[in-house]
């Protein structure tokens, strides 16, 4: 046989080889860094953690750095021109980076709620210029201000942990997150129940309560048996879906929240009352009213409820628990103080200022819940949200109100306020010409 042939064909061969490999290469490429990516990234924490040296220790220094190497991927597709791949790069930092870690709960628990929520912001902005096509200054400067925020709070979590005499200092940071957490996501889900409870027994409905918190328990329920699934699922450090279903939520308690302060409203309009009250006298059924009550109990509870699991689940597993629990049963007399003050409070009320006092307070809540449930779906990629620059973020009264830096939050939240001042104008209209008409209004204690 003519060797140049044999040794053509050992050359074809060994071309053909190294095609092979360059070609598992780039699938392999692919694999790891998404739309072929300017600069190759890992998509995933759990497979950079991978690359570390065994004997490195992991700080939140080193995480917001793991990050950086997305960013700095995001900004080189983003100044080529290809934005679905400057996209996600930064989804991946947010879900693969900034959640799946724990970055975000440690922040929310160590630095402040608010923090969390504009650095989530952040990333949403980051998202939203690549989808919307801005401009690649637009986009570098919200990339740069995203790194900044995630390199400053490391800084201030691996304090917590570094600083001289950091066991007190950590333990009291734990004991302070858990507690903050209670606190802060129970309150709304407190507010709500006092509202509701403090109704009742104001409309002499006491034998009703025990629906009410039936509805609350299966709230607290429902939260362990969802945020277990989530777990499960591998949803529970922060995915697309999670935020998807606490959004949903948020809506569904935003029309039930709604319906029962036009219903509170309506009750302390003069004959609308006293009929009320002499349907309950004459042991008139109220199953269909008491039922929406139970239903927005449970929905208020389940909505922070399971967030709540998900937050304290990281710190229970890797802070002494004994110091978590302290918190969260500090957590928990706080919020029974506000909730016994509340029924005090409201029961002493006049009939007419209680109403007032108590739709009003359902009114803020739902326009509330309607800003934060837009921002989770915004957060899951469902919307794709349009910033507003002026209005602030890391605020703690605003990030209460739910009022974020989006249009798709703020033009609904609006309308929403324009339709309760409308219903508020139409009430104190009636309620005039009944005062005209002579019409008094009764207490349902006296009548009992």
């Amino acid at each position: 046989m003519d060797s140049s042939i044999v040794s053509n064909s050992k050359d074809n061969a060994s071309l053909l080889a190294r095609i092979g490999a360059v070609l598992v290469a780039l699938m392999l490429l692919v694999g790891t860094s998404p739309a072929f990516a300017a600069t190759e990234y890992i998509a995933s924490w759990k497979d950079y953690e991978k690359t570390l040296p065994k004997d490195e220790r992991v700080t939140w220094n080193v995480v917001a750095d793991a990050m950086d190497i997305l960013l700095n991927a995001a900004e080189e597709e983003f100044q080529a021109g290809n934005n679905e791949a400057a996209w996600e790069a930064v989804n991946q930092a947010y879900y693969g980076y900034y959640e799946i870690t724990g970055f975000e709960r440690y922040a929310m628990s160590h630095i402040a709620g608010s923090r969390k929520t504009e650095v989530e912001n952040q990333f949403s902005l980051c998202k939203s210029i690549a989808k919307n096509g801005g401009t690649t200054a637009e986009f570098n400067d919200a990339v740069e201000g995203l790194r900044s925020m995630l390199h400053t709070d490391a800084n201030k979590l691996d304090g917590v942990e570094e600083t001289g005499g950091s066991d007190n200092l950590a333990a009291a940071a734990s004991f302070l997150g858990a507690f903050g957490i209670i606190v802060r996501e129970g309150i709304e889900a407190m507010l709500v129940l006092g509202a509701i409870i403090a109704y009742l027994v104001k409309a002499g409905q006491k034998k009703s309560l025990r629906h009410v918190y039936l509805g609350a328990i299966l709230g607290v329920v429902c939260s362990f048996i969802v945020a277990a699934a989530l777990y499960s699922m591998g949803m529970g450090n922060g995915s697309e879906q999670q935020e998807i279903i606490e959004g949903v939520t948020a809506l569904v308690a935003v029309c039930m929240l709604y319906w029962v302060s036009n219903w509170m409203l309506s009750k302390s309009e003069t004959e609308a009352w006293n009929n009320y009250i002499k349907k309950q006298v004459a042991g008139a059924a109220v199953t269909g009213s008491v039922f929406a009550l139970a239903f927005t109990a449970w929905l208020a509870v389940f909505r922070e409820g399971a967030e709540v699991v998900l937050f304290l689940y990281p710190l229970v597993t890797s802070t002494d628990p004994m110091i978590i629990w302290a918190g969260i049963l500090a957590g928990f007399v706080v919020l029974a103080v506000i909730f016994v003050v509340m029924r005090v409070f409201s029961v002493k009320l006049p009939l007419k200022p209680f109403f007032m006092v108590m739709s009003t307070l359902m009114f803020i809540m739902a326009i509330s819940f309607l800003g934060s449930g837009i921002t989770e779906l915004i957060e899951g990629n469902v919307i794709t949200g349009t910033y507003i620059p002026w209005i602030p973020t890391g605020n703690e009264v605003l990030t209460v109100l739910g009022i974020n830096p989006w249009v798709e939050t703020i033009v609904p939240q609006i309308l929403l306020l324009v339709i309760t001042v409308i219903i508020f104008i139409v009430h104190f209209r009636k309620e005039k010409k009944s005062k005209a008409a002579g019409t008094e209004m009764i207490d349902p204690n006296a009548t009992a």
